[in-house]
């Protein structure tokens, strides 16, 4: 069990790096126009699409990663278990914080539109259920190599 547990926290940093970084690089190719909504910090649709992707992507990298610490999918289940409480976290901050009247100016920096980012709630439990999804996924793609 305490390899299990290990495997998903090391998952989750796996996820949480390869996430920052793949959207690190998106954000610096698609733009601070196509990244935000004209004039506010609410993410664009477009945005929400290709983080998905990543975030998927990155929960799958994570899973196997905790699969391969846990030997078998039961870490996985344990970084799928820690995605959704920081996912339900996320999705209560989103629901309690209040939308933010800021403009916008035109070229953010990366670290500025990360904090004031403004998702829509749907998103954040979107992203939740990918995250899970994913980390079942790359958990199962490391099968148990003892007989």
């Amino acid at each position: 069990m305490g390899r299990n547990i290990i495997g998903g926290i090391v998952g989750y940093i796996v996820l949480f790096i390869v996430m920052f970084a793949t959207c690190t690089t998106a954000y610096l190719v698609m733009g601070t126009d196509n990244a935000f909504a004209p004039g506010t910090y609410d993410v664009t649709t477009t945005w929400i699409l290709v983080s998905s992707v990543f975030a998927f992507l990155a929960a799958v990298v994570g899973g196997y990663v905790a699969a391969i610490i846990g030997r078998g999918a039961g870490a996985a289940k344990i970084l799928a278990g820690i995605i959704l409480v920081m996912g339900l976290l996320s999705i209560v901050i989103v629901a309690v914080s209040t939308r933010s009247a800021e403009a916008r100016i035109a070229a953010t920096p990366n670290m500025e539109a990360f904090t004031k980012a403004q998702t829509p709630l749907w998103a954040a439990g979107l992203s939740t259920l990918i995250g899970i999804a994913g980390a079942i996924v790359g958990g199962n793609l490391r099968k148990d190599r003892r007989a």
